[in-house]
């Protein structure tokens, strides 16, 4: 059984809609592209809003391990241009730069008389002062905003070792994400090279021989390398974040970190 074609239009019919249903259908689409946009923007500021809030409790926490709060922001910048510096993709460098200073954001939940004590740890101390990488990455990986979660990655893995024997998770090699292997050599040279409550700063070149020390041991040789061969235009930013007072605002709005590295 064949069916026919279906019959050509009428001469003189016209294939188009009538214009008001034209009319109709294009305000239709110019409402669902401003309702698109309105619903993105949105998103956005529900995103910057907590990332904000997210910055400031990670301030708060670095308030009380350090008198100034600005190790954090030095952490972000130096730990994007570190990035870049490896070869790695321009966005991910950025987002790392604000990821990065809410690594220590889970010392929020140590107490005073673990966080603040001069000298060593008992075993016990030592105990709750290792689940802070935890306690960050829950606080951040809730979210399902990448840069949050990133964020969330750097907090459990920051402390993790090149050799195996850090913590939380005893991580080794390129099994510890690279944003965390980069995070860890960046705190660890800005830490060494400021004032602790059990200790002056090292200077820069004790900084630098410390590092080169724990190539292979506690940090990644690649990034080590990166960093030393990169060491006075490192050092220079870090020194410009504190010499300029640049905070959490300048940090979350800079566009080209490789500018204020050079600057």
């Amino acid at each position: 059984m064949t069916t026919d074609p279906p019959a050509p239009p009428a001469a003189g019919a016209s294939n188009c809609y009538p214009d008001e249903a034209t009319a109709q259908m294009e305000r239709m689409v110019a409402d669902f592209g401003r309702m698109y946009r309105e619903r993105n923007d949105a998103l956005q500021e529900v995103a910057r809003a907590h990332h904000d809030a997210l910055l400031r409790l990670a301030r708060a926490a670095e308030y009380r391990d350090d008198d100034t709060g600005i190790h954090i922001v030095r952490i972000g910048y130096v730990a994007g241009r570190l990035a870049e510096l490896l070869g790695g993709d321009p966005d991910h460098a950025a987002m790392l730069r604000k990821a990065a200073p809410m690594h220590d954001i889970g010392k929020i939940g140590v107490p005073d008389g673990v966080l603040k004590k001069p000298g060593g740890f008992t075993p016990d101390e030592r105990a709750v002062m290792n689940e802070h990488p935890r306690i960050g990455a829950e606080i951040l990986g809730r979210s399902r905003i990448p840069l949050f979660q990133l964020a969330a990655e750097v907090a459990l893995s920051h402390h993790e070792r090149w050799d195996g024997r850090g913590y939380p998770g005893g991580l080794a090699g390129e099994a510890i994400p690279l944003s965390g292997r980069v995070v860890a050599v960046t705190d660890f040279f800005d830490a060494l090279t400021m004032d602790r409550c059990y200790r002056p700063a090292f200077s820069d070149g004790q900084a630098v021989e410390m590092l080169r020390a724990e190539r292979g041991g506690a940090f990644d040789p690649t990034i080590v390398d990166t960093y030393l061969a990169h060491v006075d235009e490192l050092v220079a930013l870090r020194d410009r974040v504190s010499r300029d007072r640049l905070g959490l605002a300048e940090l979350s709005g800079l566009a080209d970190v490789s500018a204020v590295g050079s600057a």
